[in-house]
Order: C-alpha cells, then structure tokens, then sequence
C-alpha cells in the first residue's frame, strides 16, 4: 500500500536533515500511527508521502505508484487531510467537495452517493450548502475528511485529525478509519496524543529528530499498555537536555 524506502528531506538553509534514511512499509486494512514530539518530522513526512514537498533521496511508493517518476498516479491513490483544514472558504461545502471530485474525476453518481452517506455520517447536511467560512472548527475538519475520500482512495493520510475536535466529532472520524480499513484500505496518521494510537492503531512508528526509533505492533502483547513509556524512553534525552 506504502512503501518508504531511506527517504531524506532537508530544507533550504538548514543544517540537518529534517527526514533521515527512513523506511517504512504500511499494509493493506491497517491503521498505522506515527508519534513524535514537535519538529520530530511527522508533517515533513506526510508532505513527502501526498507529494506535496519534494525530497532529496530515496523512494516513496503507492499502490505501486513511485511519487517521483508517477506522481499522478500515485496521488489519485491518496487522501489527505491537512493538519489546518486548508479550503475555499468562499465555496460552499457542496461545491467545495464537488470541485475536489472534479479533480479526481469521480462520476457524478458516485460523488452524489458517497457525499450523501458521509454527510449524513458525520451530521452536517444541514451545512453542505453554505459557505465554509461560517463552518466550526469541527465542521470544517469534517468537509475536509469527505474531500478526502470523494475519490475513495486506497491510502488515507491525515496529520493530527482530532486536534479541536469535540468528543462527538472525534468518535464519527475514528469510525469511519475503522470502516476505510475494514475494506481493505489503509490509514496513516499522525498524532501527539499516545492513549488514542495505543487502542486504535494496528502499528505506530515512533520518530525522533528526524530518524525512525521504531516500529510496534500493538497487536503484541503488553505493547498497547507500554506505548506510553517505550515513547517517553526514546525522547528522554532531549526532555532532560
């Protein structure tokens, strides 16, 4: 589903690698978390993998797709969800969603049939046809998550989903990752909070100043209950520096 093979990024002007040689490889109906504290490189990978910045070396792979050599193919496999809700708050959530299925070019019948499942899903039809800017911060995260899988993609990336969100809202998205995997699809998303990755993930990755500390199967038994502490050993360092 997605294959990362010692990918580096390193910005303009810096010193060190914000990405160093790291390779992951996400499997088909899996969510996979991804921790790591603040400049840890958790948004510089996701904008690596949706195609969105660039990268020095190595190989990032979708559904076989190479970002690099094919990258509109590869992300007409992808559904991403920003970490700031980033859309066209001029356009109304119906237009908004339409306008992304254009890209992707979803047929009229199934965006029709997808928008309506997801809009009655997540509650807001009441919303579709107003203009985004008068969305909350929960509405906007929702019509950002339709936008996302209009096209049904096999690979659903989102970078911190549930900051902001209201209890309700948090519960309707982790559903629906349960309901995207169970179809075989894959889900991998960043996050800060540990307690959520350790009862929804199936595997989380742990990155550190750049480089992968490790990969955990929370399916392993005691690996959920000790998440929390395995996380806090491998930045320990830097806390106490």
């Amino acid at each position: 589903m997605l294959t990362i093979r010692n990918l580096k990024k390193k910005y303009i002007n810096s010193k060190r690698y914000s990405i160093n040689d790291l390779t992951l490889e996400l499997k088909e109906g899996e969510i996979f978390g991804f921790l790591g504290q603040n400049g840890a490189g958790k948004s510089t990978t996701i904008k690596c993998i949706t195609g969105i910045h660039p990268y020095d070396s190595g190989e990032i792979i979708v559904c076989g797709y190479d970002m690099k050599k094919d990258p509109i193919n590869a992300k007409k496999n992808i559904g991403y969800v920003p970490d700031n809700h980033s859309v066209y708050e001029k356009l109304t959530g119906r237009e908004y969603v339409n306008y992304i299925a254009d890209l992707y070019d979803v047929p009229l019948e199934a965006r029709e049939e997808r928008l309506n499942k997801y809009l009655k899903m997540f509650k807001i039809s009441f919303a579709i046809d107003r203009q985004i800017k008068g969305y909350s911060h929960g509405m906007k995260q929702k019509i950002c998550i339709i936008a996302a899988l209009i096209h049904d993609p096999k690979l659903w990336v989102l970078d911190e989903p549930m900051v902001g969100l209201d209890p309700q809202s948090m519960f309707d998205i982790i559903d629906e990752m349960k309901a995207h995997t169970a179809e075989g699809n894959t889900v991998f998303f960043s996050s800060h909070n540990i307690d959520l990755v350790s009862k929804l993930c199936d595997r989380v990755a742990i990155i550190h100043d750049g480089e992968l500390c490790a990969v955990i199967d929370l399916h392993e038994e005691g690996n959920r209950e000790s998440l929390e502490s395995v996380f806090r050993s491998y930045t320990m360092a830097e806390n106490q520096a």
